[in-house]
């Protein structure tokens, strides 16, 4: 049994325990990006809108990593980072540089970042758009 005294001191805990949780489960990101490897090309599917994109890879092109979050996704070839967001769909590219070494690629939520051995690479899958800074 619980005294007054306990039950109003444990109060403003479980309630900031519940709102915490709460809050938590309004910023999860639904995943609704999903990618699939095909004979010379890649396959965006965004389940969320229905619509398929192609990204056709050349004679040469091969993938060296794929990085998929709920809401972005991107390869990284030998000669080119792709991404793809689910707001606007589509494929977007840049070039890679000659010798340009990934250190680390991420993808989380709606935005994915790779560094290289020249520079800081970032996607936005809500825009759809790539951002560099030289290192």
């Amino acid at each position: 049994m619980f005294t007054t005294k306990l039950r109003q001191s444990l109060l403003p805990l479980m309630i900031s325990l519940l709102l915490s949780g709460a809050a938590g489960a309004v910023d999860d990101v639904e995943k609704s990006l999903f990618l699939v490897n095909e004979s010379g090309r890649v396959v965006a599917v965004n389940a969320e809108t229905g619509q398929f994109f192609d990204l056709v890879l050349s004679a040469k092109e091969r993938i060296r990593g794929r990085y998929v979050a709920s809401r972005v996704a991107i390869l990284i070839t030998n000669q080119r980072f792709a991404g793809v967001g689910a707001y606007p769909s589509g494929w977007s590219s840049m070039r890679r540089k000659a010798s340009e070494e990934v250190i680390s690629a991420e993808a989380v939520d709606y935005s994915a970042l790779i560094v290289t051995s020249d520079r800081i690479l970032t996607f936005n899958g809500k825009t759809g758009a790539w951002s560099e800074k030289r290192r």
